[in-house]
C-alpha cells in the first residue's frame, strides 16, 4: 500500500511540474513576444515533451518560414537514413595512353563523385598536402616518373549546375556561398589576405592569397578601412559578364594580414594543376599558363587508385558543427545521383520531400530549394523540424546525429542565421530529467542579431 501511495505522489508531482512548466514557459513567451524587436517579426515556436508527447507551447507551427541553417538537420537526417552512417565518397585516379619505361604517354584523370572533404583541413588525412602526397604516391607505385600529357579533372558524373537557384549575389562570391560539383577541392575555398590603412576611409590592398595561385581568380579590392574593432564587413561580389570579382565593404584600420575567404572559381581545375605541378616539379602558375582550356572525356581510362572519404557520420559532424553550406549542397546532390543518376539540386529536393512525406510530413511543410538553408526563399515549418528531430531520436544513427549538434548555451541545438532570420532547433534536458524537442524561428526581427539570440536563449533557459 505504501508503494502505491508513493507512486501516486511521484506521478502527481510529475504532472504538477509539467503543468507548472507549461504555465511558466508560456508566461515567459508572452513577455518575450512583446519585445519591441519583434513588433514586425513572425515568430514560430514549438516545444514538445518527449516523454509524454505533450505540447508545452505552439506558436505559428504550421507557418512556413525561412529556417536558415536549421534546415541542415533535415538534409543530415535524410542522408543518414538513405545513404547510411558509414557511407563514403570515392575519388578515382586513372590514366590514358601507355606507360613505357616509366613514362606515361598520356594523361592522369581524377574522377570525382562529389566528396566535399577532398583537400579539407578538418581531417588530417584530407588536407591539401595529404591528398596530393597520397595521389603522387599512388602514381609512383605504377613506376611512372614522367607524364607527357596533363592531369585532368573529370566532373562529368554530375551535371553542370554549381549553385542552387535562389542564392543571392551577396553570398555566392564568398566562402559560404561555394557551390558543389562532382570534384570539390579545399572546400572550394580560397583566402585573401588584406592590408588596411591607418585612417578611416583609407584604401585596402591585397597582400597575398592562399593558395598562392588561384586558377581563374581576378580580384579588385574596393574595400576601405573602418574603425578599429569593427570586424569583417567585407563581401566578395561576382558580377555577370565580368572576369573580375570585387571586394567591397570595410575591414578595421591597422590590419596587416586580415583574412577573408571566397568561393574558388575553378576548384576541380585547381586540384588538377596542383597535382600536375607536383608531378612535373613546376609552379602551379607555370602549369596554369600552358593548361588546356577544355577537357574532353576519354572512355578508355585505366583506373588504378581509389581514394575514400571519411565516413558520413564524420562528414555530418562538421556539416552541423560548423554549418558548412558546401557539405549540404554536396549531400543533396549525392542523394539525387544515388537514387536518380541525375545529380541536380532539384532532384535531391524531391527525394527529401518524398522521404519525409512518407513519414507523415507534408511536402509543403518542407518547401526547400537547397540543401543548406542559405537561400532566403526556403520555407520550413517548426512542426516539420520537430517531427524530423523526433524521428531521428528513434534511429540507430541518432548518437552520431546528436553528437554533431553544436552545444550552445548548454543546449544541443543547430543554429541558423541569414539576413533578418535567427533560428534554433534541438533538444533540451531539464534539471529534473525531462527531455524536450523544440524548434524556434524568427523572421524579420529588428535590432542587433546577437541581442536577439540572447533573448531566445533566455526564453529557452526556462525549460532547463
Amino acid at each position: 500500500m505504501k508503494k502505491i501511495l508513493l507512486l501516486f505522489f511521484v506521478l502527481n508531482a510529475i504532472q504538477l511540474n509539467a503543468q507548472n512548466i507549461k504555465t511558466v514557459f508560456n508566461k515567459a513567451y508572452k513577455k518575450f513576444a512583446e519585445d519591441s524587436s519583434f513588433k514586425h517579426a513572425t515568430i514560430s515556436l514549438l516545444v514538445i515533451n518527449n516523454e509524454t508527447g505533450e505540447t508545452i507551447t505552439s506558436v505559428n507551427t504550421a507557418l512556413g518560414l525561412a529556417p536558415a541553417s536549421c534546415q541542415k538537420v533535415i538534409t543530415a537526417a535524410t542522408s543518414f537514413e538513405l545513404l547510411g552512417h558509414d557511407y563514403r565518397y570515392k575519388t578515382t585516379l586513372g590514366y590514358t595512353g601507355k606507360i613505357e619505361n616509366g613514362i606515361l604517354n598520356g594523361d592522369i584523370i581524377i574522377t570525382g563523385s562529389g566528396d566535399p572533404t577532398l583537400g579539407s583541413w578538418r581531417y588530417n588525412e584530407t588536407t591539401e598536402d595529404a591528398i596530393i602526397s597520397e595521389f603522387k604516391n599512388a602514381i609512383s607505385r605504377l613506376r611512372i616518373h614522367e607524364i607527357t600529357g596533363h592531369v585532368f579533372a573529370d566532373e562529368n558524373a554530375w551535371n553542370t549546375e554549381t549553385i542552387p537557384g535562389g542564392w543571392i549575389w551577396e553570398d555566392i562570391g564568398n566562402y559560404y556561398g561555394a557551390g558543389a560539383t562532382a570534384l570539390n577541392w579545399r572546400e572550394n575555398q580560397y583566402d585573401l589576405f588584406l592590408k588596411s590603412g591607418n585612417k578611416i576611409g583609407d584604401t585596402v590592398t591585397l597582400v597575398n592569397t592562399k593558395p598562392d595561385f588561384v586558377e581563374g581568380l581576378h580580384c579588385k579590392i574596393m574595400a576601405t578601412s573602418a574603425e578599429k574593432g569593427s570586424g569583417d564587413n567585407s563581401y566578395i561580389y561576382l558580377p555577370l559578364y565580368s572576369n573580375y570579382s570585387y571586394v567591397r565593404g570595410t575591414i578595421p584600420v591597422d590590419e596587416n594580414h586580415f583574412s577573408i575567404s571566397g568561393s574558388m572559381p575553378q576548384p576541380a581545375t585547381q586540384l588538377a594543376i596542383t597535382l600536375e605541378a607536383t608531378l612535373k616539379n613546376l609552379s602551379i602558375e607555370d602549369v596554369a599558363k600552358n593548361y588546356p582550356e577544355t577537357f574532353i572525356k576519354n572512355n578508355s581510362v585505366n583506373i588504378f587508385y581509389t581514394h575514400q572519404s571519411p565516413e558520413l557520420d564524420s562528414i555530418v559532424y562538421w556539416f552541423l558543427q560548423k554549418s558548412i553550406n558546401l557539405y549540404g549542397e554536396a549531400l543533396i546532390k549525392t542523394l539525387a545521383y544515388n537514387f536518380t543518376k541525375n545529380a541536380s539540386t532539384d532532384s535531391g529536393v524531391n527525394i527529401i520531400k518524398s522521404f519525409w512525406n512518407k513519414k507523415g510530413i507534408e511536402s509543403s511543410a518542407i518547401n526547400i530549394i537547397d540543401g543548406s538553408g542559405l537561400s532566403p526563399a526556403n520555407r520550413v515549418t517548426t512542426e516539420a523540424l520537430v517531427n524530423v528531430m523526433q524521428y531521428a531520436k528513434k534511429q540507430n544513427w541518432f548518437p552520431s546525429f546528436y553528437n554533431a549538434l553544436p552545444l550552445i548555451n548548454g543546449i544541443k541545438m543547430k543554429p541558423g542565421s541569414i539576413s533578418d532570420v535567427v533560428s534554433y532547433t534541438g533538444y533540451i534536458k531539464s534539471k529534473n530529467g525531462v527531455d524536450y524537442t523544440f524548434s524556434f524561428i524568427i523572421n524579420n526581427y529588428a535590432g542587433d542579431k546577437n541581442e536577439v539570440r540572447k533573448k531566445m536563449w533566455k526564453l529557452l533557459d526556462v525549460l532547463k
